[in-house]
Formats: structure tokens, sequence, C-alpha cells
């Protein structure tokens, strides 16, 4: 059995008090040695959680990534009292009690191993929706594979490679905040998996939900390309974006917000710009996905 310490960061925005003490238990239900749990009030009280649960509570909503580094910090810095966090959405749930067993025994076997993307389903149904596969091409989300980014509410994460490369971008608030990480993850040598044995319950939904959906994945295509891309391959990049969004024919509503989004991308602060290698492009060429789409 593998000694790894394993910590869990859940961020809540308060409305959702059955969800997350139903994803508490079935955390307190993993096997092995107990899994330390921290959740953050993004703006709002947490409300009652099991004793040994360790709340955060923050004056304003500091959006995903931002309330997730404010967790990770709960662990010390860079989260350097724990080997290995998961960050887990406040409506989902861990239905399998060998989880965490075989979160350890993946990131003991592989030393390079950084991150784990698990595989989100349905309650009810079981399906897996395509956008929670992450993988380029259509394809069974019951195959595990190497990968190039990874599912934020639903992962696993080193401590070292946070240590390493830094946290989650915190002004990025909603959208692309993963793929930001992964980028830089593998440009230090880290790898990503996609296990589809690693099981986290969530409802079917839509991301168009989100009413800024279409101003921030827009605007946060841009940073992420400013950020992390070699200038050469930056408008190649924002180009496939730009007419697969034209192509999937959103509403008049949604494409005048989603090129709102895109001028302030270009407009604004996108935070420090570490280019990646050229092999790293090649890299994840060669993981199926280039750094074009």
């Amino acid at each position: 059995m593998s000694d790894l310490r394993l910590g869990a960061v859940i961020i809540t925005m308060g409305d959702r008090p059955g969800e997350v003490r139903a994803l508490i238990d079935s955390v307190a239900r993993q096997e092995g040695e107990p899994v330390e749990v921290v959740v953050v009030g993004n703006g709002a009280p947490v409300g009652d959680v099991p004793a040994g649960v360790r709340t955060v509570e923050l004056p304003e909503n500091l959006g995903i990534p931002g309330g997730r580094n404010v967790g990770i910090e709960a662990f010390g810095p860079a989260g350097r009292d724990v080997d290995v966090l998961l960050f887990l959405d406040d409506d989902g749930c861990l239905p399998n009690t060998d989880t965490a067993r075989l979160v350890r025994e993946a990131f003991t076997a592989d030393p390079r191993l950084g991150v784990v993307s698990f595989r989100i389903a349905d309650p009810d149904t079981g399906r897996t929706q395509r956008r929670h596969v992450p993988r380029l091409r259509a394809s069974d989300p019951m195959r595990s594979s190497r990968v190039t980014t990874f599912l934020g509410g639903a992962s696993a994460v080193r401590t070292r490679v946070i240590a390493e490369v830094g946290p989650l971008p915190g002004e990025f608030f909603y959208a692309h905040e993963e793929t930001d990480l992964a980028w830089r993850a593998l440009d230090a040598g880290w790898m990503i998996d996609y296990r589809a044995d690693l099981v986290l319950t969530h409802p079917t939904t839509q991301p168009s939900r989100h009413a800024v959906y279409h101003r921030m994945v827009a605007r946060n295509r841009v940073w992420l390309a400013r950020r992390n891309l070699p200038l050469p391959v930056v408008p190649c990049y924002l180009g496939v974006w730009l007419l697969l969004t034209l192509f999937r024919s959103p509403s008049r509503a949604a494409l005048t917000a989603w090129f709102g989004g895109f001028r302030e991308g270009w407009a604004t602060p996108c935070g420090p710009r570490r280019p990646m290698k050229w092999r790293t492009v090649w890299r994840l060429t060669r993981l199926g996905r280039p750094p074009v789409i």
C-alpha cells in the first residue's frame, strides 16, 4: 500500500449543502488512510460539514481557479502538507471506495505522472458526455490513455507539479484554467493520464448554462494562447477556434458575447508569458492534440 498523503479540495457557493455532504461522505468511505478534506466557501458560507473537515470562507467569489488555489494553500504553500490533491466538484460523488487507493497506486507507480483526470459519469444513466473525455478524437470514454489536459472538478494533481509550475491561473475565473496548468506541467516534463476506472458521478449538464460562458471561453482562450504558445502558433490556434465557433452557429447573443470576450482577451493583461518549448509542441502533437485546436 502506498503511503502517499492525499487531500481533497471542494469549492462551493453554499447552494448545494446536501450534495456537498454526500461528496464528503463518499471521500470518507475511501479505503486506506483518510483523505483530508478542505471545503472552500467561494463568497458564501460553507454550512454544516462533518467534524474533522476544514473550511475556508471567502468574502467574495474568486471563481473556480481562485477558489481552488485557496484550497491548495490550506494544505500549506503549494499544498506541500500532502503529496496529491483531489479536486472534486461540489455536486459530484465518488461511487467507488477504491478511488483513493487507485490514485495512490498510480502516482507511486509513475514518478513522472503529474495529473490524473477521472471519468465523469451521470449518476442515473452512467453516460459520460463527449466533452468530459479529454481527447481530441471522439473515442470510447471507457478507454484510459495519456492526454494533454484534464477535467478540473474530477482530478488528482501531484503537489510537486504545483510547486514547480505554479497554481491555477486565478485571473481566468472560469474556463480553460485546467489547460493552462496542463500545458505548463507538460512543458516541465510531467505526464497527464485519463483514467476511465476512476469515476466521479455528476449530473449531465451543459457549460452554456453559465451566463458568462461564451465571453469567458473566448477571453480565456486568447489569454491561454498569449501566455503559453510560441508566437507563430498563436494565430493558428486562435484562427482555428474562431472558425470552429462560427461553424457551430451559436445564437446571435452568444456570438456577440464570444466576440466581446475575444476582444477582451487581447485588450487586457493575461498574466506572465512563458511560451512552451517547441519540443512540447511536438509532444502535444504526438499525444494527439497539437496546440492549434
